[in-house]
């Protein structure tokens, strides 16, 4: 079986708006039902967990049941941090998945989530165990010598960018977190499940990414959306 959990906690500060950022309509939908409406039309998607802020939750399932999202099956309420909310969602599993199950984990802000990356990240999964969205890096990375000078450079072919989705077998899955937690590992700042697993000595398996795939955190982001889906439907983009 295959299950999404949803992340989609947060209150979106950055985003300077009356409401968190998932809910914004663009178009004619929220940016989260873009995001679920990604992982309803994949074939091999069998069920979706949406993590959500409390006092949302029926808004949420009314917006599912508006626009079709059947393999809806939980939502839980977030906690105070990514990891934590994180946590909420596989712990609600326990009982419901078996541990050779894999479980998609995806930032529900990310709406462009493309079908071929989907289609990857569950066949690195099933292969190695677990399989996280990459992308080449492009740019130059230098490493700060005295806030104003380097003397230093990262060569960028051995740097991947890895963000969401990224998949694990539910049994390691379960395990670490509640090993980081337990021992908190791998649980603080900006840390999220694959920088959490390296913290425990796993080795992560690179899968398929795409750069549409964009985080919708600033307005400049949201206004990259729109383009984006104007040009899905100018059909011009190849």
């Amino acid at each position: 079986m295959n299950v999404a959990i949803i992340i989609a906690g947060g209150s979106g500060s950055r985003m300077g708006q009356d409401i968190p950022k998932q809910f914004i309509y663009v178009d004619a939908a929220t940016v989260q039902i873009y995001t679920l409406e990604g992982f309803q039309k994949h074939p091999q998607i069998d069920a979706i967990e949406v993590v959500c802020i409390d006092g949302w939750h029926d808004i949420v399932w009314a917006y599912a049941k508006q626009f079709n999202i059947d393999k809806l099956k939980w939502i839980v309420s977030g906690g105070n941090s990514g990891q934590e909310s994180i946590r909420n969602g596989v712990y609600n599993l326990e009982g419901i998945c078996s541990d050779d199950d894999n479980i998609i984990i995806h930032d529900g802000i990310r709406p462009l989530v493309d079908e071929t990356v989907l289609s990857d990240i569950i066949i690195k999964c099933n292969q190695y165990g677990n399989g996280v969205t990459s992308m080449p890096y492009n740019e130059q990375i230098f490493v700060i010598d005295d806030e104003i000078s380097t003397v230093q450079y990262i060569p960028r072919e051995t740097l991947r960018r890895v963000s969401t989705p990224q998949a694990y077998k539910f049994g390691k899955l379960d395990w670490a977190y509640h090993e980081a937690f337990e021992k908190e590992i791998g649980i603080y700042g900006s840390s999220y499940t694959n920088t959490m697993m390296v913290e425990l000595g796993e080795r992560l398996y690179f899968a398929a990414g795409s750069d549409k795939n964009i985080k919708l955190t600033t307005k400049d982001d949201l206004e990259m959306f729109k383009a984006y889906l104007k040009s899905d439907k100018d059909n011009w983009l190849k």
